[in-house]
């Protein structure tokens, strides 16, 4: 998983002038969906969804640092019950629920607390990656992993991470470390190079983890099957990277805004005020676009270079024809088209993200170097990785569906024909300027093969595009009399969705089937009788047999 990795910054998926091999040759060995939805365009929510296999209104973990609840089932739950361990390196932005341990004396000294504090992963290293620094404190508490190892290789300072990995020398070479520190968080200083070797940065840093994990796997349990989520930090603000990658791109190689003036006019509200944001505010700059895009395209260009070798190692150790491999991110990046930075909203820059699924069995050699636009949902990876690990499936806690099928030339007749995304805005300054409640400050996304709607809650109007006829989403129908029927529809399909069941996760259909057919064989109860004659004989198999009147009363007799 890279971190806010557009889906249209890739050579296979049709970017002009950023060459990406090794994803791409990822992309030939398997299947490269091209309408894969996240479940939340922001970073901790749609992570949740990632690990939880749920739906973000399923576990409640709506935005950046709501904690994910005590209890939540998980991927490593789902496949340690299977005999495989699940392995985190990298990043999750989960917020461990603190008050839930305490409240059941859970300590996060034993495995079960560090398993919860970390999504259920046994962590390998976590490191977020974000380890700024305010006036009140850093953004993250936790020890930096990477932080540590920057000191052991000799980098100086409080905070190697910000002085180094995510800054830059002005006038000065990385190397000998002369000039003066100029910071990543100020964009102008994107095109320069970071304050730091190559090899030390934190996708290299993370390659090397994963590697070291890999072959101690090899050499010490190779019969134990795993999962390892390798998630890099990187392309993700901000924007700066070291040498050679600065300078591989400039602003010719920067595409031109999908973006027009009409937005602009007499726009959404929500989206009004997601465009006046200051980081909006910034993108919609063209300057801004060409010193960060540049930079940005270099990440990117870091990142496939390490797929080059974590690739590489799995074939020369003998591991790369039976290890499935997924590539995606959490979310996309704006980067200044329809006037917006960052993600939030919900147009294919945002919500819709790379997908690229590698089955080494013989069974997917009919779908090897394809493409495939059905709906997908990030929540449909979990369930994937579940049914691959094999045993009784969990559909009353999974609301994704396996991708298995897919990948093996059966496209399930029953697939979805709508996918759904959510965002909870509550806590910005977004919902402040709109003057929303924190319970009406929420969006969704409802998308079919035509039609995307935009639900806004608080009684504001729906946004609408025609993604057949307007495949850029430049043009909102939401508010046209013509199209009111549209959103009639597609708000059905949102009403339907919200109905599904998805908090009865502690019985299964089976077990309720089961009931239903009476398997509890003689500790059932017979209730309503008035009296033996009203009980048919197939009324008595599931309570044991026959009845007969002992002393006026109905009884059971063996």
């Amino acid at each position: 998983m890279f971190d806010q990795l557009r889906f249209d910054y890739l050579s296979c998926a049709g970017h002009p002038s950023l060459e990406t091999p090794h994803i791409d040759a990822l992309a030939a060995r398997g299947v490269r969906f091209t309408r894969a939805y996240v479940q939340s365009p922001i970073c901790g929510a749609s992570r949740m969804s990632f690990y939880t296999g749920r739906y973000v209104q399923s576990h409640g973990a709506a935005w950046n640092n709501y904690p994910l609840k005590v209890g939540e089932m998980t991927l490593g739950d789902h496949l340690r019950a299977r005999g495989m361990d699940a392995v985190l390196i990298g990043k999750t932005h989960m917020k461990v629920d603190d008050a839930g341990l305490d409240r059941l004396g859970i300590s996060r000294e034993g495995i079960i607390g560090a398993r919860i504090a970390e999504c259920g992963f046994d962590a390998h290293v976590r490191d977020d990656g974000l380890w700024a620094e305010g006036a009140d404190g850093p953004y993250d508490a936790k020890p930096s992993p990477y932080n540590a190892y920057l000191r052991k290789k000799g980098y100086d300072g409080r905070n190697p991470w910000h002085d180094h990995a995510n800054s830059a020398i002005s006038d000065g070479d990385p190397e000998d470390g002369l000039g003066e520190i100029e910071t990543g968080w100020l964009m102008r200083n994107a095109r320069k190079p970071a304050n730091i070797r190559e090899e030390d940065a934190e996708t290299p840093w993370l390659t090397d983890q994963a590697i070291a994990f890999l072959e101690e796997r090899r050499r010490t349990r190779t019969a134990v099957p795993w999962l390892c989520h390798l998630s890099y930090i990187k392309p993700h603000w901000p924007y700066i990277v070291p040498p050679p990658y600065h300078a591989l791109y400039g602003p010719e190689d920067v595409v031109a805004p999908v973006r027009s003036d009409g937005e602009r006019e007499d726009p959404n509200p929500v989206y009004a005020a997601f465009m006046g944001s200051r980081v909006s505010r910034s993108f919609a700059r063209d300057e801004v676009r060409a010193e960060v895009i540049p930079a940005y395209m270099g990440l990117i260009k870091q990142c496939d270079d390490q797929v080059g070798r974590l690739m590489a190692y799995l074939e020369e150790s003998g591991q790369l024809e039976d290890t499935m491999i997924v590539l995606t991110s959490d979310h996309g990046d704006y980067l200044g088209d329809h006037w917006l930075g960052e993600k939030d909203l919900f147009h294919d820059p945002s919500v819709k993200v790379p997908l690229i699924v590698c089955d080494p069995s013989p069974e997917a050699d009919v779908t090897r170097g394809t493409t495939c636009g059905a709906l997908v949902e990030a929540i449909d990876l979990a369930a994937t990785f579940v049914d691959m690990a094999g045993g009784a499936f969990a559909g009353h806690i999974l609301e994704g569906r396996s991708l298995r099928p897919i990948l093996h030339g059966d496209m399930p007749a029953d697939w979805r024909d709508f996918a759904v995304s959510e965002y909870d805005y509550s806590c910005t300054p977004m919902a402040d300027a709109l003057g929303m409640a924190p319970g009406d400050a929420r969006l969704f996304m409802v998308a079919n093969a035509r039609w995307k709607l935009i639900h806004v809650e608080g009684g504001l109007p729906p946004m609408l595009f025609d993604l057949e006829n307007d495949p850029d989403e430049l043009v909102d129908l939401g508010r046209d009399p013509d199209h009111a029927e549209v959103v009639r529809q597609m708000r059905e399909k949102l009403a339907a969705w919200a109905r599904r069941e998805s908090q009865r996760t502690t019985v299964s259909d089976a077990q309720i089937l089961a009931r239903r057919a009476g398997a509890g064989g003689r500790t059932g109860v017979l209730i309503g009788v008035y009296d033996e004659d009203d009980v048919a004989a197939e009324d008595l198999a599931p309570y044991g047999g026959r009845v007969a009147r002992m002393g006026g009363a109905v009884a059971e007799e063996s």
